[in-house]
């Protein structure tokens, strides 16, 4: 096994007693007798994991994170905090630093062998996907293979605003989207989702109540995956967690666009902006023309109006020439057009 284990702990006691149990089962312990010490045998001898006490003099244990997290070297090291009972109520300040794991004294050999083990294997198969193709897409393909696929039809709502979240959804093809529904009736589309698209992530990374309903316009294919599932990649594998930090990051963006859009823009604009939307997601392109298909409701909840208003605009549309329209196909003769279309 010869796997280097690096134990930073100001206790005799403490400290050689962890070393000779973990040499017994084929470990190699180093050993510093405090944190000023563990961070410079850290960057000697490269050890496969950190074991740090918190109280410590000269540098403590957050000092010693804080340090290595710094350097590249040794960034990646997974660390686990020692932490006596009275200071448990620090570990969370420990966790948001970037510590893996923690154990609390007194501990067993057990738990600390369990300890170990699971930060390795984490640390493995992180190694294991990295050296596969180098990219998140091999992480999220696992992800997606632990959830189960279910057709939808068509007009079918996936999840319903104010319920708890228990999936993260993968549209494998299709059209979905999520909404508000006012007492009076009204909706207020907030997103559209089609092939290859995660939803229902926010509430999940929340821990809130869902905020919104989801619904398939179309018949759709989509994979349910556990919360369970999710969460355990989100917390393993940072290129996923950087990736759905990325589409929180993008949701509340396009959502703020769409306040600013119900608070200053026209109708008339605000038309023109929800078709190219929907040309954007589910259109069939060909140069500066593009074809759609969308109910006028479903385009009415986008714009946040009454459908009839949106039938006007449709029809002013056809007649400046910038659509054309049979049926709920929406034929777009020219994007650009459409596009820089005045208030």
């Amino acid at each position: 096994m010869d796997r280097k284990v690096l134990i930073i702990e100001d206790n005799d006691d403490i400290r050689e007693g962890t070393a000779e149990v973990l040499e017994l089962a084929g470990y190699h312990p180093i050993t510093a007798k405090h944190g000023k010490v563990g961070v410079e045998m850290a960057l000697q001898h490269d050890p496969d994991i950190i074991l740090c006490d918190i109280m410590m003099p000269e540098l403590d244990g957050y000092g010693v994170l804080y340090l290595l997290s710094k350097n590249p070297k040794t960034a990646n090291i997974p660390f686990i905090f020692i932490t006596a009972k009275t200071e448990r109520a620090d570990m969370r300040k420990g966790m948001e630093m970037g510590a893996d794991d923690y154990l609390t004294k007194p501990f067993d050999d057990i738990e600390l062998f369990k300890a170990i083990e699971s930060r390795f294997k984490k640390k493995q198969q992180s190694v294991a996907i990295g050296a596969n193709a180098g990219s998140v897409q091999v992480v999220l393909e696992e992800l997606r293979k632990k959830g189960k696929s279910r057709s939808v039809s068509g007009k079918q709502v996936v999840y319903v605003e104010g319920d708890e979240p228990t999936h993260l959804y993968y549209l494998v093809k299709g059209q979905v989207k999520t909404y508000k529904r006012f007492k009076d009736g009204r909706e207020l589309s907030s997103a559209l989702y089609h092939d290859g698209d995660f939803f229902g992530f926010e509430s999940l990374c929340n821990g809130e109540l869902y905020a919104d309903n989801a619904a398939t316009l179309i018949d759709s294919e989509i994979i349910q995956i556990l919360k369970a599932d999710f969460m355990e990649y989100l917390l393993s594998y940072q290129a996923v967690s950087k990736m759905f930090i990325g589409l929180l990051s993008g949701s509340a963006r396009d959502k703020g666009k769409q306040m600013l859009q119900l608070a200053y823009s026209s109708v008339r604009k605000r038309v023109a902006n929800a078709i190219l939307q929907v040309a954007d997601k589910f259109g069939q392109s060909a140069d500066d023309s593009c074809t759609i298909k969308i109910s006028r409701d479903d385009l009415a909840a986008l714009v946040g109006t009454a459908s009839e208003t949106v039938s006007r605009m449709l029809a002013d549309f056809k007649e400046e020439k910038l659509i054309d329209k049979t049926g709920n196909a929406i034929n777009i003769l020219s994007i650009e057009k459409l596009r820089n279309i005045k208030q």
